[in-house]
């Protein structure tokens, strides 16, 4: 497996990603979106991603770990959203002509799936969103579509987690205020406010998660349900808000597996 190749997206430090592709000679299977958690704040950053991505990439997965400005170093709203949006929508350049002896043809636009942990599971499911979108709001009219994304112990109910206080206070940071003072961007930052998304989102949370409680995963399965969107729900038994991103761990597994389901 090659070394992985650090590309921009954009000018600012935080705007880039780490592409790792496949063994030479071994068929790409898909191209999976990596998005890092952290309650989308700034000490936290795409190192939590690339064992992920190295696991992916050893599967026959293109595996694009994205970093992106986060609260505390030039996130929140916006340019959180505006950044993932640019940097799954780079991936169109990379599989043209354009990327050339960076991707090579390694990059499959067909199936292209987001994989996302706590705050990165929230962006993973928004970003499955996106086409639904209204023009002129962050991140719409995408020129790279989703078949589908995992979230991993996600915060997927940006209205429920901010009222209680999820991650301390991280909601309210993200948007720059509350559901009360700021509802037009809840409406169109929270993946539970955006069904129906039309494609697959799979929901993987550990019952004994202290940090994302289950009721987040609970919640959108439910409203996707009554939304009509194909969406699944996988309760870990005893499994904590950590284990899903540990590539030796059972949890791991359960996420994995998810991403080959988009996949075929």
């Amino acid at each position: 497996m090659s070394t992985p190749i650090r590309l921009a997206y954009g000018s600012d430090p935080s705007q880039f990603g780490e592409l790792s592709l496949p063994p030479d000679g071994v068929d790409v299977r898909g191209t999976v979106v990596v998005v890092h958690g952290g309650f989308w704040r700034a000490r936290y950053d795409l190192a939590l991603g690339r064992p992920l991505a190295t696991t992916l990439a050893s599967a026959g997965f293109a595996a694009w770990n994205v970093e992106y400005r986060r609260v505390g170093l030039g996130g929140g709203w916006p340019a959180t959203f505006e950044d993932l949006a640019a940097a799954v929508d780079l991936l169109g350049d990379l599989a043209g002509s354009d990327g050339g002896a960076v991707a090579a043809g390694r990059i499959d636009l067909e199936r292209v799936v987001a994989l996302g942990h706590s705050a990165g599971g929230h962006l993973a499911a928004w970003l499955a969103a996106r086409p639904g979108l209204p023009a002129g709001a962050p991140g719409a009219g995408p020129r790279v579509r989703l078949r589908g994304a995992v979230s991993q112990a996600g915060v997927l109910d940006l209205e429920d987690a901010a009222r209680r206080e999820v991650g301390s206070g991280a909601v309210d940071d993200l948007l720059g205020g509350g559901p009360d003072d700021v509802p037009d961007r809840y409406a169109l930052a929270s993946p539970a406010a955006r069904l129906p998304v039309g494609v697959p989102v799979v929901c993987v949370h550990g019952d004994e998660d202290v940090n994302v409680p289950l009721r987040q995963s609970e919640r959108y399965a439910a409203a996707a349900r009554t939304a009509g969107d194909p969406v699944e729900l996988v309760v870990l038994p005893g499994v904590d808000h950590f284990a899903v991103i540990d590539p030796s761990t059972a949890a791991w597994g359960e996420c994995a597996a998810a991403v080959e389901r988009l996949c075929s």
